[in-house]
């Protein structure tokens, strides 16, 4: 497969991004050269090979979902610079 320099000028279009004729032809010419790697990569018989999902054998972390007591409303203003009826008050950001 061979990109033509008129489906990268199409792309470059899409992505709203201006080249001069120099990094035109040096694109195209890059382009094509790693499509030419990825057929070489083709040619791989890959049969017996598992898929890689990822490059270290994770597994779940995630801990389950327990009910537990919250943090009582005194306990959790009891480090604010500044509160107003129970809730924190912070300076106003958005007029």
């Amino acid at each position: 497969m061979k990109i033509t320099r008129h489906e990268v000028e199409r792309v470059a279009n899409l992505a709203r991004l201006r080249f001069d004729e120099v990094e035109m032809e040096r694109f195209t010419h890059q382009l094509n050269g790693i499509l030419a790697y990825v057929d070489t990569l083709n040619e791989l018989d890959t049969s017996g090979v598992e898929p890689t999902y990822h490059v270290l054998d994770l597994v779940n972390v995630f801990r389950e979902d327990e009910i537990q007591p919250s943090l009582p409303k005194e306990a959790a203003l009891a480090n604010a610079p500044e509160q107003a009826d129970s809730f924190f008050k912070v300076p106003r950001i958005v007029e």
